[in-house]
């Protein structure tokens, strides 16, 4: 699966953005989309995740009520508001085959570049 990942920048405290992620190639109704997100000398965390199918969603406790994730076709969409300055990372797309692991663990089969959202005033 290709996976390209744009939408992200810079944003005042408390503002929105809108991430989108265009998948492409071999794709599942089974299949785990999902967004990622990397700080700055911090670990990879997970986000967000949603079956290709759109029928169950994931959230990080973090963003739980802040960020909703969609299914447009084929196009991944993770709408952001309320944000804070600790969402500043690169957000990154990924997705996977159905394994019997939980959404949250890495092991995902494809991922996307990177997208840098900044949270600054």
């Amino acid at each position: 699966v290709q996976l390209q990942a744009s939408g992200g920048g810079l944003v005042q405290p408390g503002g929105s953005l809108r991430l989108s992620c265009a998948a492409s190639g071999r794709i599942f109704d089974s299949s785990i989309m999902a967004w990622w997100r990397q700080a700055p000398g911090k670990e990879r965390e997970f986000v967000s995740a949603i079956t290709w199918t759109g029928g169950s969603t994931s959230y990080a406790d973090s963003v739980k009520g802040r960020f909703t994730i969609s299914r447009d076709k084929n196009t991944i969409a993770l709408q952001m508001n309320s944000l804070k300055p600790e969402d500043t990372a690169v957000y990154f797309c990924a997705a996977r085959r159905p394994k019997l692991v939980a959404v949250t663990d890495p092991r995902y089969d494809d991922w996307g570049q990177g997208t840098q959202v900044t949270v600054s005033s």
